[in-house]
């Protein structure tokens, strides 16, 4: 059976930890779905166009290219079972993984009508750096339904946060934060450009 990964991702900005994860996915499934997303548990800076924007470019720069990446922003939803109906309507006859990052498995037993979507997808829980994937914590997942399976992957130890509080340039790719620049889209780099 054809095997996609759904990857949602606030992507404020996206970093290379994105980037990794994607080129790992793209190596484990068949299509990666990927797209820039709100999530009500955070505040986001930046419009999510230009999230979905910094995205597409970050994907475009993966080495070797990957052809089995997609932006589909059209997924975009802040509620996770209304993007999982619109994946099932255009991947109908798919096996659909939901890829979360550990920082998210804690905070996934209140996303809207929770139960109901660990019924409809796999779950994939990428370790974060920092953040370890406890076992107390998947169970509540499991007794709701949930499939869920870690992704053995090492993510580098870089955040989005990371960048937006303190300007750490490392997590970006060259053609993210050239995006960054030309856009002004942090309120530090105007700051820091002013001294």
């Amino acid at each position: 059976m054809h095997t996609i990964a759904l990857f949602g991702t606030s992507a404020d900005p996206p970093t290379t930890g994105h980037q990794a994860i994607l080129n790992w996915l793209s190596q484990n499934y068949d299509w990666v779905a990927v797209w820039a997303s709100d999530n009500p548990f955070k505040s986001h800076q930046t419009p999510l166009q230009h999230r979905a924007a910094m995205l597409r470019l970050l994907i475009e720069s993966i080495d070797p290219p990957r052809h089995n990446i997609g932006l589909h922003q059209e997924l975009s939803s802040p509620r996770t079972l209304e993007t999982l109906s619109k994946a099932k309507s255009k991947w109908p006859f798919t096996e659909l993984t939901l890829v979360i990052g550990s920082d998210l498995v804690t905070q996934l037993p209140r996303w809207y009508r929770v139960e109901e979507l660990l019924r409809q997808v796999q779950l994939l829980v990428v370790p974060r750096p920092g953040i370890p994937i406890e076992d107390t914590a998947l169970q509540p997942l499991r007794e709701m339904g949930g499939s869920v399976a870690i992704a053995s992957l090492n993510s580098p130890d870089v955040s989005s946060t990371a960048y937006r509080e303190k300007g750490d340039r490392t997590s970006l790719t060259p053609i993210v934060e050239a995006y960054i620049h030309r856009e002004h889209l942090y309120a530090w780099q105007d700051a820091a450009q002013k001294r």
